[in-house]
């Protein structure tokens, strides 16, 4: 995985993702350099689209992880 196809904000949400699955919200608990849950959204979009992020469902919660 090169590190210059990120950018910080997406380095920031596979840094958290590297080290535990969590949620929309638990993640942008987290990031500070993300201030609104839309934003993430489209982080999470283009993280899933170049393959290093997934999701899952489990009891009614979505969760996110590094790939």
């Amino acid at each position: 995985m090169k590190q210059a196809n990120f950018t910080n904000r997406e380095l920031s949400v596979l840094s958290a993702l590297n080290k535990e699955h969590l949620t929309t919200f638990q993640l942008l608990k987290r990031m500070d350099s993300v201030p609104m849950i839309l934003k993430l959204y489209t982080i999470l979009d283009e993280l899933k689209e170049k393959g290093v992020v997934k999701s899952y469902m489990k009891k009614d919660t979505k969760y996110h992880y590094a790939a």
